[in-house]
């Protein structure tokens, strides 16, 4: 009787003999079946949570996204998602564009000549800077290797990662560099620059991810 205190307790069976109840058994019945409740709640409510963000399911197909970046100072990023992707954009000080053009021997491909990598309109002006407007850079923030996303490291000055850093960003799963017009570095496993999406400013202050200049009229 001692025993059947600890493992359970009496209850009236079926046949009106008494017998043992499982009280660990009762207490895992019962968590599985608040389990599979809770399983149940959250497959239902996947639908609504979808209907209250329609936006993003836009973002996803494609969808241009706008950005107002009249507040972005020098030295700042703002990240934006277009088709699920990370977008970066970085207003870079004059010290990191005068930087840029001193870093090509160091680099894979420093005139970006593969294609793929951006559109052509972003190297008319200068193929170092990779941008529409020379200051502002705009890159799809995952590294080229396996798809990480780098820490950008703005600042010029010693890395532990590069005791000569200009600024750029760095993807610390597997070492990957890039300088700050995501241009990747020699040497590392990330095979070539980050990508620049199709972008153009409507005005001054507005950019538009994810539609060309010709696309949209702009100069």
């Amino acid at each position: 009787m001692g025993n059947e205190a600890v493992l359970g307790s009496s209850e009236q069976t079926p046949d009106g003999s008494e017998g043992t109840v499982d009280a660990g058994r009762r207490r895992f019945l019962t968590a599985t079946t608040a389990v599979v409740g809770a399983v149940g709640v959250g497959v239902a409510a996947i639908p609504f949570i979808k209907s209250w963000n329609p936006s993003a399911r836009a973002k996803l197909a494609g969808a241009p996204v706008t950005a107002d970046i009249s507040a972005l100072a020098e030295g700042q990023r703002m990240v934006l998602e277009w088709r699920g992707q990370p977008i970066w954009i970085v207003r870079r000080t004059k010290a990191v564009l005068e930087a840029l053009p001193t870093l090509d021997d160091k680099l894979r491909d420093p005139l970006s000549q593969n294609a793929d990598q951006q559109p052509a309109y972003v190297l008319e002006s200068n193929p170092e800077l990779r941008s529409i407007k020379p200051e502002v850079s705009v890159l799809v923030g995952l590294c080229t290797h396996l798809g990480c996303a780098p820490e950008m490291v703005a600042e010029i000055r010693p890395e532990p990662f590069d005791a000569d850093w200009k600024g750029g960003y760095f993807c610390p799963c597997h070492k990957s560099k890039f300088d700050m017009a995501g241009r990747v570095f020699e040497g590392v496993p990330a095979p070539t620059n980050l990508i620049v999406p199709p972008h153009h400013y409507a005005d001054d202050n507005t950019i538009v991810i994810g539609v060309d200049p010709s696309q949209s009229g702009a100069a």
